[in-house]
């Protein structure tokens, strides 16, 4: 297993070496590269011509972690992801791609460093702003579930709620952290949110923002804030399975298109 050391972590990670563009791409909350795979998010998969470099953010699939809310707020594992950068990719602009979490990972480092970035596919933004405050709270307690009553009280209480159109079909999943670091991921989650609007405004490179319709979780109201704040963003949203499954063409589009 490759590993990278961060502080307080080492980030499990994959390169696949094709001599062309740099790609990152990163995954959601509580999810890693092979759970992404499963449920449809892995757009990467079958990329050709490119350089991807695919990781597990802290505490989340075969990285380490510390339990330790502020470790995984956004802004610090924005820090991850640069340090990854700097080293496979130095004085390079790269095309970055991932859902919800990753999607939030990404914008708060194309703050910190707007020119790291040639362009953006971005999956399913999560509840920004207005909207995370009560989303901020079902992950308090959710943290607070897990170290009362465990995992899979926490799980039985998700079983049957509602899947969005776009996700039905997908198999069943379950978080891909470990037990002893899921209250610190999710309180880390409720301490974080999107940049501030007027940071997002800057942020001036070709984006695809990807979203769905029926999830509360990651919202449609944000994906079109985004496309509306990003002087260079489009939007496309999906309704149904199918439409996901050509999620992977519109990467390869993207990359084709910004990193030329």
């Amino acid at each position: 297993m490759h590993r990278f050391p961060v502080p307080g972590a080492e980030l499990a990670w994959a390169f696949s070496d094709e001599s062309g563009h740099p790609v990152v791409q990163l995954h959601g909350l509580t999810s890693s590269r092979s759970r992404d795979r499963l449920l449809d998010l892995d757009l990467g998969r079958g990329l050709s011509d490119t350089r991807l470099l695919r990781y597990d953010a802290r505490g989340h699939g075969h990285s380490s972690g510390r339990p330790e809310p502020e470790d995984y707020r956004w802004p610090h594992l924005a820090e991850d992801l640069l340090r990854l950068l700097d080293h496979w990719f130095p004085c390079e602009r790269v095309h970055g791609v991932g859902p919800s979490m990753g999607t939030a990972t990404l914008l708060h480092a194309a703050v910190r460093e707007p020119d790291r970035f040639s362009g953006f596919t971005l999956l399913l933004p999560p509840t920004a702003w207005e909207t995370r405050r009560a989303r901020a709270g079902e992950y308090r307690r959710t943290a607070d579930l897990v170290e009362s009553a465990g995992v899979d009280a926490w799980l039985e209480s998700c079983r049957g709620l509602p899947q969005p159109p776009a996700a039905v079909g997908h198999p069943d999943t379950v978080p891909h952290v470990r037990a002893g670091l899921l209250p610190s991921v999710f309180r880390g989650a409720a301490l974080s949110d999107l940049p501030a609007p007027e940071e997002i405004e800057g942020i001036d490179v070709p984006t695809t923002i990807l979203a769905w319709v029926g999830d509360p979780a990651h919202p449609l109201s944000t994906a079109e804030a985004l496309a509306d704040l990003m002087p260079r963003a489009t939007l496309q949203v999906a309704h149904t399975g199918e439409d996901v499954r050509g999620w992977p063409a519109v990467l390869a589009r993207d990359i084709a298109r910004h990193g030329s």
